[in-house]
């Protein structure tokens, strides 16, 4: 059974940071690409990063230079590093698993303040 946990979430000020963390398991976590989208009240979930395989990694335009993604395939985790926040990154942060999209944790909440 695939299980995604999100955790990591919280309440920060502008400026400040967070590492959020998603444990996977039911699955051969090293094979796949990893996802982290997020969802903003009244708003779509979108897209934020992303790590292949192989580690390389893509981001939204919105979070580059600010957001890092990274995993450990030894204890089936992927990161989102979160640096510089702002009000905007507010929302419920997913993890996904690219090739078995329809796989979803209960998500963590972050929350900036301005």
């Amino acid at each position: 059974q695939v299980q995604l946990a999100e955790s990591g979430g919280g309440l920060v000020q502008a400026g400040g940071s967070l590492r959020l963390s998603c444990a996977a398991s039911g699955i051969i976590f090293s094979i796949y690409t990893m996802d982290w989208y997020r969802q903003a009240p009244g708003k779509q979930r979108e897209l934020v990063a992303q790590i292949a395989r192989d580690g390389t990694t893509n981001y939204a335009d919105s979070v580059k230079g600010r957001f890092t993604i990274s995993r450990d395939n030894a204890k089936n985790t992927v990161y989102l590093q979160m640096n510089s926040l702002k009000p905007d990154d507010t929302a419920v942060y997913y993890c996904n698993i690219f090739e078995l999209s329809h796989y979803w944790g209960q998500g963590t909440q972050v929350t900036v303040s301005s």
